[in-house]
């Protein structure tokens, strides 16, 4: 049974059924007991290839017949999907047009489904909305795992979308933001270019009844391109915007001008504190701040304290991290700047970019049933009202990456090559439909070229490569690299080897400030590694627990800055001096 089953797999791949079949009756049995014959490929080729049967098995026979950088039938590599006639509606509209509200009412009268989204936060959301209807749902991100008893719904980060599972429903929401690349923002959204293949694989794989999508009219033609060979059927609902938005013909003026359910948009952590600082000393309105690297948790409490009514704090200062994922009640959107830097260079905001962050403001059934937005300075208005009245531009590919399956065939047909080597050959290589590009690897590289050198097999390269490691953040990439070359040497990592309790405190710079928001992204990091390497990285709690402590410290900082009263619930003093981080750590 598993032998035929891998050659099922592979055949869509391009590798011969016969010259497989006899390499493979021979040693399917202790796959099949191990991992039942619904394992993935992944799981059956890593037991293969170190099977006693392994050495018997001449890879380099697939020189000729395995088309290894072939891209172009990716919907072959979903064959679950494949048997379904699914039903995909797609939801498309603006901002605040109901059309998520509308996807998730046939997700919570489903017997069962699936909702992806593209962070952390919507994840929660749904997960709390669905749980709250008493529809039991599990929530399930690369850091987190909430199980609901019974639970037959899944709300996840799209990264975690389980394709081999069927449901009656999914959702993938935003689907637009982060999947594709056009030519007009190729180079600016670097989330399309590096997340874009999660969102296509979600879209291809996912074994649906009932598959809605949920974005941008932009992403229409491209989709219906894409899934014309699946054989779903395909059908498009509109939505038009709910709550009015008005664009300012005048831009804000002085800084009195300020008022209740305001939120001023900027681009840096610098400017988030001179904006706040500069709305604070008029003496008339405190400030919450959201950006995107703050941690999830605080993000959350920051707009919680923004939405209460009951709350001083309101007014928010904010970067595009407000686009997706809170729900906000925003009276105005005040751009600072419509430039902004971008990773490669400073430029102007897109179009996508203008219509999602100004979309924030006049949320539906809101204190603030109309929208405004405008600008700081006059000379941003005109690109400001050029981009509003203009259509998003049409999408026109979609992301893919390499599975790993794939690159552990090439790996038994290159033995000499470390993973960089794999992954630059399949960038160089690759030959793809004119409706994908290939995702952005960049990080993974970064990655790999710190790794290649220790002595772990290519699944664990691969693991560390994925993981949610900021390679441009000295104190994160410090520390993927201490985890690393702790498992390689011992097997094991504890967290207590790299932090002594008790010497950590509340920052009182902003440098200080990012260094903390680092040691933060260390912690995920290692609970990120734990739900994978179970046994390998055992303190998952305690790393849970400095991860609330660090954000706790976080808003510390935020209070005695005048950003934040001691109003919401925070950890005792207490609980954070007998847990604190030491800055003797080996990666500070």
């Amino acid at each position: 049974m598993a032998s035929r089953f891998l050659r099922r797999r592979l055949s869509p791949l391009g590798v011969s059924r016969t010259l497989l079949h006899d390499y493979t009756e021979a040693h399917s049995l202790p796959c099949e007991l191990k991992f039942g014959t619904s394992v993935s490929i992944f799981a059956y080729l890593r037991a293969f290839s170190s099977s006693s049967g392994a050495a018997k098995f001449d890879f380099t026979d697939l020189t000729h017949v395995f088309v290894l950088f072939h891209f172009s039938r990716p919907h072959t590599w979903y064959p679950i999907a494949r048997k379904k006639n699914r039903s995909v509606v797609l939801h498309v509209g603006p901002t605040n047009s109901g059309k998520t509200f509308h996807a998730l009412k046939q997700l919570e009268s489903s017997s069962s489904g699936i909702y992806c989204g593209p962070l952390r936060l919507l994840a929660w959301e749904v997960a709390k909305r669905l749980n709250k209807a008493k529809v039991p749902c599990d929530l399930i991100t690369g850091q987190e795992r909430e199980e609901i008893e019974g639970a037959k719904h899944k709300a996840v980060t799209v990264e975690m979308a389980d394709v081999t599972s069927e449901y009656d429903c999914a959702v993938i929401d935003e689907i637009q933001a982060r999947q594709y690349e056009s030519t007009y923002y190729k180079l600016s959204m670097v989330g399309c270019r590096t997340r874009g293949h999660s969102f296509t694989r979600a879209l291809l794989g996912i074994p649906a009844n009932e598959l809605h999508l949920c974005g941008d009219a932009a992403a229409v033609p491209l989709i219906k391109e894409i899934l014309g060979v699946t054989d779903d059927d395909v059908k498009v609902q509109y939505y038009e915007r709910l709550s009015p938005l008005v664009p300012s013909k005048v831009p804000l003026g002085p800084f009195s001008n300020i008022k209740r359910g305001d939120c001023i948009v900027t681009f840096s952590r610098q400017e988030i504190y001179k904006l706040k600082k500069k709305v604070q000393d008029g003496g008339k309105h405190l400030c919450s701040v959201v950006y995107g690297s703050l941690p999830a948790e605080t993000r959350t409490r920051q707009a919680s304290m923004f939405n209460d009514a009951s709350s001083e704090f309101d007014v928010l200062v904010a970067s595009d991290a407000i686009g997706m994922g809170l729900n906000l009640n925003i009276s105005r959107i005040i751009f600072s700047t419509l430039k902004k830097y971008d990773g490669l260079q400073m430029r102007d905001l897109t179009v996508p970019e203008i219509k999602q962050i100004s979309g924030r403001a006049g949320r539906y059934q809101s204190k603030f049933p109309v929208g405004e937005v405008t600008c700081l300075h006059r000379k941003d208005l005109p690109l400001l009202h050029e981009a509003l009245d203009s259509p998003s531009p049409t999408l026109e590919r979609a992301g893919l990456f390499p599975t790993y399956d794939l690159l552990f065939m090439y790996s038994r047909l290159h033995l000499n090559c470390g993973l960089y080597q794999i992954l630059e050959h399949f960038v160089e290589n690759a030959k793809l439909s004119a409706n994908y590009f290939l995702a952005d690897c960049e990080d993974m590289l970064k990655v790999a070229a710190v790794i290649d050198e220790l002595p772990l097999g290519l699944q664990d390269k691969y693991l560390f490569c994925v993981s949610p490691v900021d390679m441009d953040d000295d104190i994160s990439s410090q520390g993927l690299t201490q985890f690393a070359q702790s498992y390689a040497k011992n097997g094991i990592v504890r967290l207590r080897e790299m932090f002594t309790p008790g010497t950590l405190q509340v920052p009182k710079t902003s440098t200080a400030l990012k260094e903390l928001e680092s040691i933060h992204k260390v912690l995920d990091l290692y609970v990120w590694l734990s739900f994978r390497l179970e046994e390998s990285f055992p303190d998952q709690k305690l790393a849970a627990s400095q991860k609330a402590i660090c954000s706790s410290l976080i808003e510390e900082f935020l209070e005695r800055q005048g950003w934040q009263v001691p109003s919401i619930k925070r950890l005792s003093r207490r609980a954070i001096t007998s847990s604190r981080f030491s800055h003797s750590a080996s990666f500070l």
